[in-house]
C-alpha cells in the first residue's frame, strides 16, 4: 500500500514484471492511495496526518504491517528471504506500507510490526515500487532454490 498518484508507464511495467513472476501464494498487489493536496503554503504535519488516517482506514484488520521507513532496519536480501518465510508461515496478510513524499504518519508507524529500511540512500517513490517488487521476487527465489538469485 502506497501513498502516491498514478506512475509513468515505465514504473508500472517494471513493477508488473516482478509482481507477475511471483506465484499466487505470494501474490503482490499494489494499492495506491491518492496524496493529500499540497498547496503553496501547506502544513506538512496536517498532510501527513491526513494521509495516515486514509492509509489506516484501508489496512485490513489482523494484517502484519511492515512500514518502509528510513529509520527502519536495513535487511540484506537473505534477511528479506527469512522475513518472507516468517510472514508466509504467520498466516496473516502482509501489508507493506510506503508513505508519501513527506513520510509516514506516526499513527501508521506505531501500528506496524516491523520497520524496514531499503537503504541509507534516498530513492524516488517510483523506484521504490520496482525495488520492493524485485527484492520480494529475489527473496522468493532464494526460498525456492530458483536460479534467479546468484550470490
Amino acid at each position: 500500500m502506497t501513498m502516491g498518484n498514478r506512475m509513468p508507464s515505465w514504473v508500472q511495467a517494471g513493477y508488473d514484471e516482478y509482481a507477475k513472476r511471483l506465484p499466487r501464494e505470494c501474490e503482490l498487489i499494489l494499492k495506491e492511495i491518492p496524496l493529500a493536496q499540497r498547496a503553496k503554503n501547506f502544513d506538512p504535519a496536517k498532510v501527513i496526518r491526513e494521509e495516515g488516517d486514509r492509509m489506516n482506514a484501508l489496512i485490513p484488520p489482523n494484517s502484519h504491517r511492515v512500514a518502509l521507513e528510513v529509520a527502519g532496519k536495513p535487511w540484506s536480501t537473505p534477511d528479506l528471504a527469512c522475513a518472507l518465510k516468517r510472514w508466509r508461515e504467520g498466516g496473516k496478510p502482509v501489508v507493506l506500507l510506503v508513505g508519501g513524499p513527506d513520510g509516514l504518519a506516526d499513527s501508521v508507524k506505531t501500528k506496524t510490526a516491523e520497520l524496514w529500511s531499503l537503504s541509507a540512500l534516498t530513492f524516488p517513490h517510483p523506484l521504490v515500487r520496482i525495488i520492493v517488487a524485485e527484492q520480494l521476487y529475489r527473496a522468493w527465489s532464494i526460498l525456492n532454490n530458483h536460479p534467479y538469485h546468484r550470490a
